[in-house]
Order: structure tokens, then C-alpha cells, then sequence
């Protein structure tokens, strides 16, 4: 078992894949910049754990879990402010865009 904080090597070390299949898990790596590039991910994880966890260890149970995924979910995909929005809820932005309809021939 790996105790303390978990170094990118640890990631591609036998041990390490010999414990995620034990644990029924499949491992994935892709080349920085490509499609399976995990840093999009990792983001976006990150910033769930902290706005949702808020430095708590965990969720009290699965139902409060669930609860709280759903809510923060909701919330970043319609109120959070986005930089790649102007700093706007994606909602807000969308209604600003022109819509655009393709001419009928």
C-alpha cells in the first residue's frame, strides 16, 4: 500500500499496476497534448473535491454524496462563473450569442 504523497513514478510502477488490478481497475495513460490527456480531468475533479468537500475528508454517506454532486454539478454548469465565458454563467453567456440559422436552399 502507498502511504503519503503519491509521485507521478509511482503511477507507471509495477506495484502500483499489480494493486489497481487486484482492485479490478484498468489504467489508462495517454501522451501529454492528446486526446487521452488527463489534465482536463484532473482539473475538473480538483475543482469539485474543493468546492464541494470544502477540506472535509469525505461525505457523511452516499445520499448526501449523490446530493451534493448533483447541486455542485447543476450549479457549475449553469451559475458558475466561467473565465472561458467572460467571467459569465454559461447560462448568461449562451443568451447572449446570436443565434445562427442556416439559410434553407
Amino acid at each position: 500500500m502507498l502511504l503519503g504523497p503519491i509521485e507521478p513514478t509511482q503511477y507507471v510502477s509495477k506495484e502500483f499496476a499489480e494493486t489497481a488490478q487486484q482492485l479490478g481497475l484498468t489504467l489508462s495513460r495517454g501522451a501529454v497534448g492528446s486526446s487521452a490527456d488527463n489534465a482536463l480531468a484532473e482539473s475538473f475533479n480538483a475543482t469539485l473535491k474543493r468546492e464541494t468537500l470544502q477540506d472535509a475528508p469525505s461525505w457523511s454517506d452516499t445520499v448526501t454524496c449523490r446530493r451534493q454532486i448533483f447541486w455542485w454539478a447543476n450549479r457549475y454548469n449553469t451559475r458558475r462563473r466561467h473565465s472561458r465565458c467572460g467571467y459569465l454563467p454559461p447560462f448568461t453567456y449562451e443568451k447572449t450569442l446570436t443565434p445562427t440559422l442556416a439559410s434553407a436552399a
